[in-house]
């Protein structure tokens, strides 16, 4: 059976810099083993005793994977229209063919074309997760069913 996670976190890249921490009184909970998390965080919690608090580092592979070339696309500059001071380095929301919106790093400017970035924004980075579990108990019939935590008074 699978096990809930009540986890407060907080993900620092190798510099320092935070990128992600749990808001303050509101602890992440996910289902274990059903990709609700990068596989790393969840390797990095399964050994972990309820009131422990460890720091574990992310490779990569891990993580968001290593960024791949193929998802940078260039593109005419036109699909820009409309928008004012484009800039390399700039992060915009692309809607794919399927109408689902995903961020996009613009990476080159030419005279008639762009370059974007589809990775994900954290793919070839390595992490440092700094996490304390809260809870651990094992995953209800209805949760695994529904594919998520099922809170105090939830209802569908």
């Amino acid at each position: 059976m699978a096990s809930v996670y009540t986890v407060e976190y907080e993900g620092r890249f190798k510099g320092g810099e935070v990128f992600d921490a749990s808001p303050e009184g509101q602890p992440l909970e996910f289902i274990g083993g059903m990709g609700m998390v990068i596989d790393g965080f969840e390797n990095g919690i399964e050994s972990m005793d309820v009131g422990e608090e460890k720091e574990i580092t992310i490779e990569p592979e891990e993580g968001y994977g290593l960024a791949k070339e193929e998802l940078f696309v260039k593109m005419p500059k036109n699909v820009l229209e409309g928008m004012p001071e484009v800039k390399v380095g700039m992060e915009i929301e692309a809607t794919l063919e399927s109408g689902e919106q995903v961020p996009v790093k613009i990476v080159k400017l030419e005279a008639d074309s762009v370059t974007f970035d589809f990775n994900h924004p954290l793919a070839g980075k390595t992490l440092v997760f700094k996490i304390k579990l809260l809870k651990k108990r094992e995953a209800s019939e209805e949760e695994m069913g529904h594919g998520h935590v099922h809170g105090d008074g939830h209802q569908h």
